[in-house]
């Protein structure tokens, strides 16, 4: 093997070397932005369901988003913004989305949270919790929810 050989491969490992690392260090960054897309999204969601904002909910959902609701029905996108229609607006509870856990697989993610809800009525504060699981579809590059899952967390008890 001659001395320019040797260099010239040597040359060759070390650039596909610097790919693979360059390579290795987008992903993480993009990962960690399509993590965050997807937390704002779902946040974007519940503040629209808070303010009966249904022309915002239909922009951040699919046209075949569907959802359970915490009473098991599943609603179709269709039903989903008619009840949040302007006109059917009353008073919202306050609700946080907390402990995001978001798995991102190519252009589809899931995210579950807790959301925790804060109720005003008859003078009282009624604080309670869901935990919530959606799934996300990346449509260029924009987020959209395909669905949504919510079951209500027990309260815990009193220890005896």
């Amino acid at each position: 093997m001659t001395r320019k050989n040797f260099l010239q491969g040597r040359l060759s490992l070390i650039s596909t070397i610097a790919a693979l690392a360059f390579v290795a260090t987008a992903q993480p960054a993009r990962a960690a932005d399509d993590d965050a897309a997807v937390l704002n999204l779902v946040r974007q969601h519940v503040a629209a369901q808070a303010s009966f904002d249904a022309p915002a909910l239909a922009a951040l959902t699919a046209d075949n988003y569907a959802e359970v609701s915490p009473l098991g029905d599943v609603d179709t996108r269709e039903k989903m913004l008619a009840f949040y229609a302007p006109e059917k607006k009353s008073a919202a509870p306050v609700i946080a989305v907390e402990e995001p856990f978001v798995r991102v697989a190519g252009d589809t993610a899931v995210l579950i949270a807790r959301l925790a809800v804060t109720v005003q009525a008859g003078g009282q504060q009624r604080n309670m919790a869901l935990r919530a699981s959606y799934v996300a579809k990346k449509e260029g590059a924009a987020w959209k929810l395909l669905s949504a899952q919510y079951t209500g967390i027990a309260p815990k008890k009193a220890a005896p």
